[in-house]
């Protein structure tokens, strides 16, 4: 698999479980589920990270983002 294909994925899984922590939070429920959500996607994160040489700048996120939208579109 990409690693940008991953970098991606794992920030899409992270920003969606936030959430779903906050409305438990709120219903004094255990976020379990979103937890594990959020651990898998910071996971995928840090994987992508490390396995592209040079890693990621803060300023490539867009790019990547747009770059695989892009290619899942076409």
């Amino acid at each position: 698999m990409d690693t940008d294909l991953i970098f991606v994925v794992g920030l899409v899984l992270a920003a969606f479980s936030i959430p779903s922590i906050v409305s438990a939070w709120s219903e004094r429920r255990v976020p379990r589920t979103a937890a594990i959500v959020v651990v898998v996607g910071c996971a995928m994160i840090v994987w992508a990270l490390t396995q592209k040489p040079g890693g990621y700048r803060l300023e490539q996120v867009p790019d990547v983002i747009v770059g695989v939208i892009g290619r899942l579109i076409n």
